[in-house]
């Protein structure tokens, strides 16, 4: 996952601070060194690093901070706020015409995933409730125009395609006169890019830029390109003029710094980001949960938002009822586990949770989910319902139709036990404080989805 290592870096760092009753000068310095190395290496701008540790270091010095009560926290404050400031400082999101179709170019580089984002880009615009149109301009790479068709069909949103004729203006002008007629108040034109910046690729940009007059440029930014991605944002702002930036493929790079300091280098926000390979997979930016998700402070308020967009309000409600009843059973664990499935991969839900981040002796493989599936799809609707019933003979043959053996059933019973427990805990009117309290990590590190069966 993006960030990853920077995230481990400063949360190890922030850990320290916090345990200190009182810092000096020298240990400050000591800190600071550590935070620009772990900036650094995850390839973030060397300029804005230095920029960043000077600017941490005047606040922490001149609020006499070192004097304070709580030194350790005051400076983990400051590096989250100057992170945030880094990162944008507050969200920005598409400005819409109040006179549609708004008109949405997405430019970039060949490779940095645009026809994918421009599906990803109108599947989240529909959810808002806005009916868009993709358009394919990108009539140069083989096989572009018919990606695009496949995307749109998948999300059953509708695709713009003239074949008889190159000229990119010409089609996206009719696709606006389509548009119109069909009632689309969003026009998203998914360009050509080249495997490198070329003066034909921009001249021609520029064209289509004069001739349509979009009200959003977005640049898209293949995350994993290191400072190439920085180089790549700078040009195109120069010499396009770009509105915001929509970082993708942040499910495959454990670095990512480069990717935060295009906001920097051209004072355009990050509108987006795309985090997998589902065309659900994509997010508005917030600057400042993302500076708690690397700082492994957790980001409540995104589960939150995953949660409210994914989770069938009938289902939750019969699961309530459930719950009070204590009686919450396999049926009802695997249809939480495809609610979840829906939010995205178990592995970053957790890292939104306080806490769960620093647990780095805890690995969460989502192939795991795949076979706890297809154990309890492999049970008849009597077992699901009363798992006791599950003797020697009935978990083999639930192995053989699962492909899994029977000591991983096993494992995962118990792990079944232990959910059901933490459900009665929590339902049984101690009341949540209690349960936090005595929740124990060790037990819940040794379920089965927590790592790898073996």
């Amino acid at each position: 996952m993006a960030f990853e290592g920077l995230s481990s870096r400063l949360q190890d760092i922030t850990r320290k601070l916090r345990g200190k009753a009182r810092i000096t000068e020298s240990d400050l310095k000591e800190v600071l060194r550590e935070v620009k190395l772990a900036l650094l290496e995850a390839d973030v701008n060397y300029k804005i690093v230095k920029d960043f540790i000077k600017v941490i270091e005047e606040k922490a010095l001149g609020q006499d901070v070192l004097k304070s009560l709580t030194p350790g926290q005051q400076v983990v404050k400051i590096v989250k706020d100057e992170l945030v400031e880094l990162l944008g400082g507050e969200e920005a999101r598409i400005n819409f015409t109040p006179n549609p179709p708004t008109i949405i170019m997405l430019v970039g580089l060949q490779g940095s995933g645009k026809t994918t984002t421009s599906g990803k880009l109108a599947n989240i615009i529909r959810k808002q409730g806005k009916k868009p149109l993709l358009v394919a301009c990108d009539v140069y790479r083989p096989a572009a125009i018919k990606q695009l068709q496949v995307v749109g069909k998948q999300l059953d949103i509708p695709v713009y395609v003239n074949e008889n004729t190159k000229d990119v203006k010409i089609i996206a002008k009719q696709a606006m006169s389509y548009a119109i007629s069909k009632m689309n108040d969003v026009i998203i034109l998914d360009t050509a890019g080249r495997l490198q910046i070329d003066e034909a690729l921009m001249q021609e940009l520029k064209d289509l830029k004069k001739d349509v007059k979009p009200h959003e440029i977005l640049l898209v930014v293949d995350s994993m390109t290191g400072q190439d991605a920085v180089n790549v944002a700078t040009t195109f702002n120069e010499e396009l003029g770009i509105d915001g930036i929509i970082l993708t493929k942040l499910d495959g790079d454990t670095r990512g710094g480069a990717a935060l300091s295009t906001k920097k280098v051209t004072g355009r926000p990050i509108k987006y980001i795309a985090t997998g390979e589902k065309l659900s997979d994509i997010e508005v930016f917030h600057p400042e949960r993302m500076a708690s998700r690397i700082l492994g402070m957790g980001d409540v308020l995104s589960i939150i938002e995953k949660a409210e967009e994914t989770f069938d309000l009938e289902e939750a409600e019969k699961l309530e009822k459930k719950l009070k009843k204590q009686n919450f059973d396999l049926e009802d664990y695997l249809s939480q586990l495809r609610q979840m499935k829906k939010m995205g991969s178990f592995s970053s839900i957790l890292k939104m949770i306080p806490g769960f981040s620093a647990m780095k002796d805890v690995k969460i493989d989502d192939k795991e989910f795949v076979k706890i599936e297809a154990i309890i799809c492999s049970m008849t609707k009597e077992e699901r319902r009363n798992p006791k019933i599950l003797n020697g003979s009935r978990r083999l043959r639930i192995a053989k139709g699962s492909g899994t053996t029977v000591e991983q059933i096993n494992k995962f019973m118990k792990s079944f036990e232990m959910t059901q427990k933490l459900m009665k805990q929590m339902t049984s009117g101690k009341g949540m404080n209690k349960f936090m309290k005595n929740l124990d990590m060790n037990k819940i590190k040794d379920m089965p989805e927590f790592k790898n069966f073996k």
